[in-house]
């Protein structure tokens, strides 16, 4: 590349002057820009196949086992990625958003050491809470099964580095492997479903052991990740990096280390909140089911079984807009690097209209048909399934994934401690609704509490939304340019 400035002390004038950008800098946009689209094509392809396979394991489950063993099975899937999104996808986050930062001001070779620290210390806490508590969770929850216990223990912390490396090759805009990744995940995963309905396995262990294994056959992709390790940026920004030269070196080193480990905690923090109410929104219901049904066994196993079912149709679109929302974070960071606010809000309109086609599309669909489609898919648990109820939900679905874009938005913006709260107040709403009697039929209470849930949740993240960048970012750009993904 041939250089175009007369300044080594900024990555670029975009990265300083925003907009108003001398015109050589013009090129360097329009790769970023059709790195996003293609990146999201690329990513969807494989996040789709992704869905599918999802939900095709969950439907031979429910097919496959009785159900008490799928309700088993049903509450294994929802506790591990609880876990999983709680403490796992904010460092993912933080990868992402932050490595992309960089990326875009120029900087290269960014530091992994405290996020993979703050990742290992996470998987330290969960074995060691597992270990204590085998008795209780092997008992109480599994009723004695000793396969599903370890299977959650085995799995959770296998996918420690199965989102360590999402967070990095989302960053990099790596798309292709990270789809590859996720599909592997998926896949093998449904193997083992697939080997017990055609009578090569039974039982929910023979089920239940593709959960464990799916994270080790996710890290295949891991060798053709690092297969590159020189990190040239994004197309069209030269690697500038004459802040680390000089007599300074040494205290902009250790003044970046101190400033990237205060915002990477902060926004880990942050983001942990986050995933706890999202995961909330999506699994407390079936929890508080089952909890509910209390001593009365086969209402427990067939109503938590079903409930689960219920929110499939929550669960598979939103691995489906994984795609997008995984580019549109390093994108959106990006664009706040380079100022580029048209560019920002546009990216936004355009995921969440096409966001509203597709849920608008699945809601008229679950209205027409939907009872007789999860009839056939998921076979009968023994309950009704409502067209009025699966709409209702299929509505909240398109609240939760437009609430997924704008929090993409904050945390981009450096808008991450306020996205948290309105999570946080959201699934507290949701939990609030669904410990109230204001609806006496259960499954009725989940559909009604999500939806109202996801639309409080989608107000208050487009009340943030308004309100822009977090202030705090123009006063710390070099600092955060400097190393903020490093933690």
């Amino acid at each position: 590349m041939t250089p175009t400035h007369e300044t080594t002390t900024a990555p670029t004038p975009a990265t300083t002057n925003g907009t108003e950008a001398t015109p050589p800098n013009a090129p360097p946009e329009a790769p970023a820009a059709q790195s996003f689209a293609s990146g999201a094509r690329v990513l969807s392809i494989g996040i789709a196949s992704t869905g599918i396979f999802t939900f095709l394991y969950l439907a031979l489950a429910s097919r496959s086992l009785d159900p008490s063993s799928y309700s088993r099975i049903s509450l294994c899937w929802a506790i591990m990625f609880v876990i999983l999104s709680v403490i796992y996808r904010p460092i993912e986050q933080l990868l992402s958003r932050t490595i992309a930062d960089r990326r875009a001001r120029g900087l290269h070779g960014h530091p992994l050491r405290i996020p993979a620290l703050i990742q290992f210390s996470f998987a330290t806490l969960f074995l060691i809470v597992a270990l204590a508590m085998r008795s209780e969770i092997e008992q109480g929850i599994f009723d004695g099964s000793s396969a599903l216990y370890w299977i959650l223990v085995v799995g959770v912390l296998a996918y420690a580095a199965s989102y360590f490396a999402r967070g990095w090759l989302a960053g990099h805009q790596k798309f292709a492997l990270y789809g590859g990744l996720v599909f592997l995940e998926s896949t093998s995963r449904f193997m083992f479903a697939l080997a017990v309905a055609v009578g090569i396995a039974s039982g929910q262990a023979a089920v239940g052991l593709g959960m464990a294994v799916a994270p080790f056959a996710s890290l295949c992709v891991i060798p053709f990740a690092f297969s590159r390790l020189r990190d040239p940026g994004p197309a069209g920004v030269p690697i500038a990096d004459a802040a680390r030269e000089g007599p300074a070196h040494a205290e902009i080193e250790e003044a970046a280390a101190d400033l990237n480990f205060k915002r990477g905690t902060g926004f880990a923090v942050s983001v942990v909140g986050i995933m706890l109410a999202e995961q909330t929104l999506m699994n407390a219901g079936v929890l508080i089911v089952a909890a509910n049904a209390g001593s009365k066994a086969g209402l427990t196993v067939g109503i938590t079984g079903f409930v689960f079912n219920v929110l499939l149709i929550v669960r598979a679109p939103l691995q489906l807009f994984q795609a997008i929302q995984t580019s549109i974070l390093p994108h959106l960071a990006s664009l706040e690097v380079r100022e580029s606010a048209a560019e920002f809000h546009q990216a936004i309109r355009m995921t969440v209209r096409v966001i509203w086609v597709f849920a608008g599309a699945v809601a008229i669909g679950l209205l027409a048909i939907g009872p007789f489609v999860m009839t056939a898919l998921l076979g009968n648990k023994g309950f009704p399934y409502g067209r009025v109820g699966l709409a209702v939900v299929g509505l909240g679905m398109g609240l939760h994934l437009t609430a997924g874009t704008l929090n993409q938005a904050a945390l981009a913006r450096g808008r991450a401690p306020l996205a948290a709260v309105a999570w946080l107040s959201s699934a507290a709403l949701f939990v609030v609704f669904m410990l109230s009697d204001a609806i006496s039929n259960q499954v009725t209470r989940v559909e009604v509490a999500y939806f109202t849930g996801t639309l409080v949740l989608c107000g208050l993240l487009w009340a943030i939304y308004r309100r822009g960048s977090a202030p705090v970012r123009a006063a710390t750009a070099a600092g955060a340019g400097a190393g903020a993904s490093a933690g």
